[in-house]
């Protein structure tokens, strides 16, 4: 008879979970599913809200990427005025997205994925966490903190808040950056980029331990998205949506408001995560967030990243989910050069900041590019400006599909004698956090951290139940 593992809670992701492994009958992986276990109440609870509410409301979702939530429900404001917002706000926006980029980015490496990197995957699991990592390479965690301070600094000074922002409006920003702000934010720069560059060196001292120890899994051709903007190269703020395949050729470029041409949610039964998939052709599943932003477009104005993105793509191809891990790193490169830019931009420090319009169409779409993928905000309205109808659609919900095949992958690599060995639970685990997943903008509700895998008999019958 076949058999099922659960896994729960994961553990060092963000939220909750659980994972099921289901077996066929002669015992061999067939499925493993994450299931997401939390409860989806933004949507519901934020009707009847003025829409110019929603980056407010919208940030408290998530305390890793708010920056990223408030744009989207901002700039679906702005398509509801019909209006454009000042230069200067623009450019304040850009650097936000990206010092968000950075600390985002710099928890995932340093602090959920660093103790498997340096220690191993089959390292006593009573060390292989954040307090056992800084006992045995405490200068990696004391430089992965600093990293993460820098991108938190920026986005506090420019978005205002200690964590979430409250400068951003639809219109643009409430309060401009000014010269000192300026001067305070382009300090930090040359630190930061000192540190992403020891991130990418461990990265290389490391990384053939953790190939060997993962194996191929994940490894399978996708489709890719990401914003592109008018110069053809990646866009992390804003643009349009583009979908290319394994091999870089474009299947689909979509303006934002017409995604639901191209992304189709769908329901599961087992899980109040809400699935995507690509409805441009055969092959529906899709990944989001750095990994595609590789493949999507050229990190223009950004030469130090494009140089190290050239190579990586040079390497091998973009398919196997392993390298979720170096594409944050490039990215991070990539932010502390875009920012360097926009800082040294005389607009950054304009007071003209926000625009100002009223109800001029019945619905608005904002989409940008948050760390770990595209985020689409879609909202309908009645002429007073009360939301009728919100939709999210967050990174989790894009790459959900491709994590039940890098789980299912690793669970029949790895998965030996019908049981839940630590070596085996903690690969699985570390797939799901390959792609970063935020449970709580999947779901958006109050959920404990953790995962459970279970292990089914195909029957239905529990063989076997791990809880971390």
């Amino acid at each position: 008879m076949g058999t099922t593992i659960t896994i729960s809670p994961v553990s060092r992701i963000e939220g909750h979970a659980a994972i099921t492994i289901h077996l066929n009958e002669a015992g061999e992986v067939a499925a493993a599913r994450l299931h997401v276990r939390e409860f989806r109440g933004f949507e519901a609870f934020c009707l009847g809200r003025p829409f110019w509410e929603m980056p407010t409301i919208t940030a408290r979702i998530c305390g890793i990427c708010p920056v990223s939530h408030a744009l989207a429900a901002a700039m679906a404001g702005e398509r509801i005025m019909g209006l454009a917002i000042p230069p200067a706000a623009r450019r304040l926006r850009r650097i936000l997205s990206l010092a968000q980029l950075i600390l985002s980015h710099s928890l995932s490496f340093f602090h959920l994925s660093a103790p498997d990197i340096v220690l191993g995957l089959d390292s006593d699991p009573a060390d292989r966490n954040i307090a056992g990592l800084a006992r045995h390479s405490p200068e990696v965690i004391r430089r992965g903190i600093r990293l993460r301070q820098i991108g938190q600094e920026i986005v506090n000074r420019i978005g205002g808040g200690r964590l979430h922002p409250e400068y951003i409006a639809p219109g643009g920003m409430i309060e401009p950056l000014g010269e000192a702000g300026r001067d305070a934010v382009a300090a930090l720069l040359p630190e930061a980029l000192e540190l992403v560059r020891f991130a990418l060196d461990l990265w290389q001292e490391r990384s053939g331990q953790l190939w060997s120890e993962m194996g191929d899994c994940g490894d399978f051709p996708s489709l890719f998205l990401g914003l592109v903007g008018e110069d053809g190269g990646l866009d992390h703020y804003e643009g349009r949506l583009k979908f290319v395949d394994a091999a870089g050729g474009t299947v689909g470029d979509l303006a934002p408001e017409g995604y639901s041409a191209a992304i189709r949610e769908t329901m599961a039964d087992d899980s109040y995560l809400k699935p995507t998939e690509c409805t441009l052709g055969e092959d529906r599943l899709y990944r989001v967030g750095p990994l595609a932003r590789l493949s999507v477009a050229p990190f223009s104005a950004a030469p130090l990243a494009e140089q190290a993105r050239r190579g990586f793509l040079g390497r091998r191809t973009a398919t196997a989910s392993l390298d979720y891990h170096e594409a944050r790193l490039i990215e991070m490169l990539y932010a502390v050069e875009r920012i360097a830019d926009l800082v040294d931009d005389p607009l950054v420090v304009d007071r003209q900041v926000l625009a100002r319009a009223g109800v001029n169409a019945a619905e608005g779409v904002g989409v940008t590019e948050a760390p770990r993928g595209t985020l689409i905000h879609h909202y309908h309205v009645d002429r007073h400006g009360l939301l009728t109808g919100v939709n999210l659609i967050v990174a989790t919900a894009h790459n959900s599909r491709a994590m039940d095949r890098t789980i299912t992958d690793i669970a029949r690599r790895h998965l030996r004698g019908g049981a839940l060995g630590e070596g085996l639970l903690n690969r699985v685990e570390h797939g799901i956090r390959l792609y970063d997943p935020c449970l709580s903008c999947a779901t958006h509700a109050v959920g404990s951290l953790g995962l459970a895998v279970t292990l089914h008999a195909a029957d239905g019958k529990v063989l076997d139940r791990a809880v971390r």
